[in-house]
């Protein structure tokens, strides 16, 4: 019996079983065998009657919008495949990044400090045989998601919202005038809201099978018996390169212990190791990493699993009255897990757009689409992703990785928290940028150039792209906040376009995120 079949055969909910069912989507995935259905349809008839407003599949972080909806007094339904419950692992986040749960009116002041299960500082950004780090109040906080989807739940149902759980979605019917759900009963709204995540049929239907161009893939514990530290890593790396994988960690204090993650990049190549090979590497290197022997520990639950990534991203729907949000758009960078932080970052926009494309009845493909756009500021990182990982045949020295991270970090940090901080919280704003690419390529020009061959040609040019749309959309950004009073006199068509291209800029040149 293997060390891993050892640690997870007798935890609870079988996660020896679910790591090896996740491995067999990831060796799908790796072979070109993606599965695809075809779960939505369109149809030229008209429904007779529409009960919704709003439909949501997916229901974890689908209530986040469901709620702020149904607050404006849409009537909107949930469709959950189990039970409408979250995890027991802590979401993490920064606090700055929770006040807009007061902002919108899902939580009290008193409840969003309930919902905070954990909180710690400082944390370290580390690699070896490199400066060490240290940063506060970045992804510092752990969240409670059992208690705030019972908080969102409770307030979704006094809003008039309805929860379907147990209710797996089947298949959509686009018609001219609305959409039918098939889950279980029959449902027919006005708009259509895809939150099943990286898996969801209707993403998968729209992708055909793509191979990602790039994957994340983590495995982790929660666990007791470390030694007290209530530090935390948010980027650490202690070993050169090994089965062609740069591997990085991550480590914080949790309620239930410590959470220790083990994470890389790559590509979805047919030789990429499994998920159980990772989490063998996992529990072998965690004693080096922590400084405690596996067996001293007392292993509460396991996490695990793998994030497909895509350039032509954020997913847009081919259909009318059907948007992607969350995961299934593929809205969050290469370099992030996506998940509770992207969805949270991107609440206030989709809930005013939702609810004034509902108003005006602006629900074609072009009105959505907006919804959904370009963000230059999360295309850029695609560079910094490619830079992080290495081909299945491709030569590199060993420390080449951490030598770059480390030079390159050094140079944030000596820029301040005003460039260092946003980028930690994946999100990377022109002048910071510009300042750090300068500072590396003075300072360290022989690892840059390292960089150019390791990353290929193509996705240098297409990267300088990028970084100058960024630099357009850093400057419109100011232009289109200074326009933004004169827009409430325009009628609610031009009015609704208008602050759509407003925000494009906004979130585009990362002009959401404030110190």
């Amino acid at each position: 019996m293997t060390q891993t079949e050892t640690v997870l055969r007798h935890l609870p909910g079988n996660p020896l079983e679910g790591l090896r069912r996740v491995d067999r989507l990831w060796q799908a995935y790796r072979q070109d065998a993606i599965p695809v259905s075809q779960v939505v349809k369109a149809s030229s008839d008209l429904l007779a009657a529409i009960d919704w407003d709003v439909v949501i599949c997916g229901g974890t972080l689908g209530i986040l919008l469901g709620c702020t909806l149904a607050q404006r007094g849409w009537r909107v339904a949930l469709i959950e495949r189990g039970k409408l419950r979250g995890r027991d692992q802590e979401w993490n986040v920064s606090r700055r990044e929770l006040a807009v749960f007061v902002e919108l009116g899902l939580l009290t002041p008193a409840e969003l400090e309930h919902t905070i299960a954990t909180e710690y500082n400082p944390a370290r950004i580390s690699f070896a045989g490199g400066t060490e780090i240290w940063v506060n109040d970045v992804l510092n906080v752990g969240v409670d998601p059992v208690y705030l989807l019972a908080t969102l739940q409770a307030k979704f149902l006094k809003a008039g919202g309805q929860v379907f759980e147990h209710t797996a979605f089947e298949q959509a019917i686009v018609h001219p005038n609305g959409v039918r759900v098939e889950a279980g009963a029959g449902f027919t709204t006005r708009l259509l809201l895809d939150a099943m995540g990286h898996f969801s049929p209707i993403a998968q239907q729209v992708r055909q099978g793509q191979k990602p161009d790039a994957v994340c893939l983590v495995v982790g514990t929660c666990a007791q018996g470390f030694p007290e530290n209530q530090t935390g890593d948010l980027f650490a790396s202690f070993t050169p390169l090994q089965n062609q994988c740069q591997y990085f960690w991550e480590a914080f204090p949790a309620r239930d212990g410590r959470t220790t993650y083990l994470f890389t990049y790559l590509d979805a190549h047919p030789d990429r190791p499994s998920l159980e090979a990772l989490f063998a590497d996992y529990l072998q290197l965690l004693p080096t990493y922590q400084g405690i022997a596996v067996e001293q520990l007392q292993i509460q639950r396991a996490l695990y699993g793998f994030f497909p990534c895509y350039r032509h991203s954020p997913l847009r729907s081919p259909w009318q009255r059907l948007l992607f949000v969350g995961d299934s758009s593929s809205s969050q960078s290469p370099l992030s897990f996506g998940g509770f932080g992207s969805m949270v970052r991107h609440l206030p926009r989709l809930t005013k757009g939702i609810h004034e494309a509902l108003q005006a009845d602006l629900l074609n493909r072009s009105a959505l689409a907006l919804l959904q756009p370009d963000q230059p500021n999360l295309s850029v990182t695609w560079l910094f992703q490619r830079a992080m990982s290495v081909r299945v045949d491709q030569p590199i020295a060993p420390e080449q990785i951490n030598a770059l991270l480390s030079a390159v970090f050094v140079e944030m940090n000596h820029l301040g928290d005003a460039v260092l901080k946003p980028f930690l919280q994946d999100v990377v704003q022109f002048p910071a940028l510009s300042q750090t690419l300068m500072r590396t390529a003075l300072r360290h020009p022989g690892l840059v150039l390292k960089v150019i061959p390791q990353v290929g040609a193509p996705t240098l040019l297409s990267w300088i792209g990028h970084y100058l749309s960024l630099g357009v959309f850093s400057g419109l950004h100011p232009l289109g906040q200074a326009l933004l009073p004169w827009l409430d006199p325009l009628p609610s068509v031009p009015r609704y376009y208008c602050r759509r291209w407003i925000e494009s800029w906004q979130y585009g040149a990362g002009g959401d995120y404030t110190q």
